[in-house]
């Protein structure tokens, strides 16, 4: 087979090879629940734990194909994303807590010795409402901010330092006990979620398919959006914006409604991970977790959707292999991964298996 020919039989058979695979990654995570809900003794059960580690990656997933759409299509480095994914994961902690405080305050007002709940958590007993605080949270804030960057044209690296300091400025409000968040410590303790006990088997099987639902809904707009007419303007944004302003496009709406969308798949995406993990507090708002996901996107490949979903699951694995064994290098290694994938693999994993397909 002469190479011409090799080539066109590659890229015929690559989007195939694909589907197989994520038919087949799909078919496992769709299994897992359901493994889950096998007896303790059984040789396939899977465990809480395992479930529970595998749910939370499939909400950094989220995260990384979130951000995917605003730097990968829009061109839009944000190092602020963590704060969106800790708004949707507050809005939903405040559920949790008054779930578990029943017709008493939350455990950590009655431990500051408040008397009354603050007026911003009226309603919060009421699950609908904390879905509502869930998008409306991380979305007004994306909203507001990106309202007033893009029409003032901030982008490249002020734009990325803007939204570092807008989630080091959410970390430092939260971590104040007079706000009413819990402070350093957060929001713990949960029991029940819909009247279902939360460490329930069949509730951590409920919660990891609803983020399975959420990642492959997400990812089906992802393409769906970046296919369109919309997409092409996205990128068009992205490599010659000005150009774009020349042909009669005002870019600001595209990239403000790509942004607050953006912001509300992670919030919805930070709903999911408290339930499962338990907890949430400020830490989940630190700098150090946004950066973390732009070297998802980064290692996987920006700009391909997929990619990213890669790269968070590569990353967070390598992450709880490390912080178990050596905690001290987790950052160094970080570091170096990110530092090696800017300057051996800028296209990402994904590049380089393009690469290799069509050799």
């Amino acid at each position: 087979m002469n190479q011409p020919l090799a080539i066109t039989v590659a890229q015929k058979a690559g989007p195939k090879v694909t589907l197989g695979v994520g038919a087949l990654v799909l078919a496992v995570l769709i299994a897992l629940p359901l493994l889950h809900l096998l007896p303790a003794d059984n040789v396939l059960h899977v465990s809480a734990y395992t479930l529970t580690l595998v749910g939370k990656i499939l909400c950094y997933c989220i995260v990384a194909l979130a951000l995917d759409l605003v730097w990968g299509y829009a061109g839009l480095l944000s190092l602020g994303h963590g704060l969106f994914f800790a708004l949707g994961g507050y809005a939903m902690g405040m559920y949790l807590s008054r779930e578990a405080a029943g017709d008493g305050l939350p455990a950590f007002m009655s431990f500051l010795a408040w008397t009354e709940l603050p007026w911003y958590w009226y309603g919060t007993s009421n699950f609908l409402w904390a879905l509502c605080l869930v998008v409306l949270a991380p979305g007004l804030l994306a909203l507001v901010f990106g309202f007033f960057a893009f029409r003032s044209r901030i982008k490249g690296v002020y734009f990325s330092i803007m939204t570092q300091a807008l989630t080091f400025a959410g970390m430092l409000l939260f971590f104040r006990n007079e706000t009413g968040f819990g402070g350093n410590n957060g929001f713990t303790g949960f029991t029940r979620i819909l009247g279902f006990d939360i460490t329930a088997q069949g509730t951590r099987a409920a919660l990891f398919i609803a983020t399975l639902a959420l990642l492959v809904g997400s990812l089906y707009l992802g393409f769906k959006l970046a296919r369109s007419k919309f997409g092409r303007v996205l990128t068009a944004v992205r490599d010659a914006e000005n150009r774009l302003m020349f042909c009669g496009y005002d870019p600001r709406g595209y990239k403000l409604f790509i942004w607050v969308l953006s912001a509300v798949l992670c919030g919805l995406a930070g709903a999911l991970y408290v339930p499962q993990v338990g907890i949430i507090n400020p830490s989940e708002m630190s700098p150090t977790n946004s950066i973390e996901a732009a070297v998802w996107v980064a290692l996987g490949g920006r700009g391909t959707l997929i990619g990213p979903l890669l790269g968070a699951g590569l990353v967070n694995g390598m992450k709880s292999w490390f912080t178990v064994a050596f905690p001290e290098y987790w950052l160094f290694a970080l570091g170096a991964l990110f530092i090696g994938v800017t300057l051996y693999l800028p296209k990402g994993v994904i590049g380089l298996l393009r690469k290799r397909g069509e050799q």
